[in-house]
């Protein structure tokens, strides 16, 4: 090859070259836009148009749906409470009351009636109370991008059982309550472990066994799950986390990991009792914590809770500039607890009769009769500087017979206290609690 030959040859070679290098140069920056625009722009829009529609949903909700849903929950606390005096609760009312308005669906005549009253649905029908709860479930999608909250149903049906079992009532509780309906052999080992590996995977591992090996009665289990993971709207420092005294109902003390931080939050302080409010993420679920004066009894505190004088705490909240809250760190499993007894007091005897119960809306076993064998509720809560987890499991097991203060304000909570997490849309209290020994 002579020289000016191997010369154009070379300049010919770098040319591409260089082309080759802006094509490469050009694709790489148009990747880098991409990228840009699609982890800037598009989470942007998704969130919003999903937000929108979530909160329309939930600014939708029956007022008189989620009255029945509040008035029944202090009423199955106040319950508990007095049941269970010197201990710490933690129930998703939620929870209970989603899994026996799916039973709802099955219910006749007093049963119905007793059921109705209990869960205080007054005048609303069935189809209204399908249609509420449905579109509450559906405002909770989607809620905040800082809260994961996960609600599933299911029906399990024993496979001797399901050929009977109406399909109305197995198309409502599908259609309104987007359960999962199943049909399995209850002697089977495998059904348990089947279920429980349910429960595990509806409140993510937090709640891995919900039920034992099941009763011979048992034709049929109607399932209610709940989870919960919400990060705080302004965090507590891990740094400024220190041991301090909680003071316990006899008046000993107990050292606690005492959370601190400071803001704009909306406080109440009274007669009776301080309230805060905590939100998580975008400001539209938050944690109430209320604290009782030191005069004042946890307990007959929580037994003069209703939905009026609640409504009434919340409406009496104001901004606060500055505000230093202190909150213990706190993690609770509650249960397995059979609300049997509870539920039969606040007027749901009729329902757990084997023989007065009436379910024929479920199905036709005469001369048997279908009633509830039992409720289960288990539950658990965490509550640290990053924000809170929560997780509860209801089952409704149907048996079928045989024949010194700081400048600022200061919301310190150093003793036992009440606290729920609500929906603060709908209104709707998702959790509710109360702590006596944090530690």
């Amino acid at each position: 090859m002579y020289y000016w030959e191997w010369l154009m040859w070379r300049k010919c070679k770098q040319a591409v070259g260089i082309r080759k290098l802006t094509a490469i140069s050009l694709a790489l920056v148009s990747i880098i836009l991409v990228s840009y625009v699609t982890l800037v722009y598009i989470p942007g829009s998704i969130p919003n148009s999903a937000y929108a529609t979530s909160d329309a949903k939930a600014y939708s909700v029956d007022p008189a749906l989620v009255r029945a849903n509040t008035e029944f929950a202090f009423n199955l606390f106040r319950e508990l409470v007095t049941e269970e005096a010197n201990k710490d609760i933690f129930i998703s009312p939620l929870s209970v009351s989603m899994a026996l308005a799916m039973l709802y669906n099955g219910a006749e005549g007093t049963t119905k009636d007793a059921m109705a009253k209990t869960l205080d649905f007054g005048n609303m029908t069935l189809e209204e109370i399908n249609q509420e709860y449905s579109n509450l479930m559906e405002s909770l999608k989607n809620v905040d991008q800082a809260v994961k909250l996960l609600l599933g149903n299911s029906v399990w049906m024993e496979k001797k059982f399901a050929p009977i079992v109406k399909s109305g009532f197995l198309e409502r509780v599908g259609t309104s309550y987007d359960g999962e309906i199943l049909t399995r052999d209850f002697s089977n080992p495998q059904t348990v472990s089947e279920i429980n590996g349910w429960a595990d995977k509806n409140t993510e591992g937090k709640i891995k066994k919900i039920i034992q090996e099941p009763s011979p009665e048992l034709v049929m289990l109607l399932i209610n799950a709940i989870y919960f993971k919400g990060e705080w709207n302004i965090r507590f420092d891990e740094t400024l986390t220190h041991p301090q005294d909680f003071f316990l109902p006899g008046g000993s003390t107990v050292k606690v990991d005492m959370m601190s931080t400071a803001g704009n939050f909306t406080y109440y302080s009274g007669e009776d009792c301080q309230v805060a409010r905590l939100p998580y993420g975008r400001d539209k679920v938050a944690m109430y914590v209320f604290l009782p004066d030191e005069d004042v009894p946890l307990d007959s505190f929580i037994a003069s809770l209703n939905q009026t004088a609640h409504d009434e705490y919340l409406s009496r909240l104001q901004p606060t500039s500055d505000l230093v809250v202190k909150l213990p760190k706190f993690k609770v499993e509650y249960g397995v607890k059979r609300l049997n007894d509870v539920l039969q007091k606040l007027g749901m005897e009729t329902a757990f009769d084997p023989y007065e119960a009436n379910f024929s809306g479920i199905a036709d076993t005469a001369p048997r009769n279908l009633y509830i064998s039992y409720v289960d509720h288990k539950a658990f809560v965490e509550v640290n500087e990053k924000g809170t987890e929560a997780a509860a499991v209801t089952v409704i097991g149907i048996g079928v017979t045989s024949t010194g203060r700081p400048t600022h304000p200061s919301f310190v909570v150093d003793r036992p206290f009440y606290f729920e997490i609500r929906d603060d849309r709908s209104g709707s209290v998702l959790f509710m609690g109360k702590i006596l020994n944090p530690a």
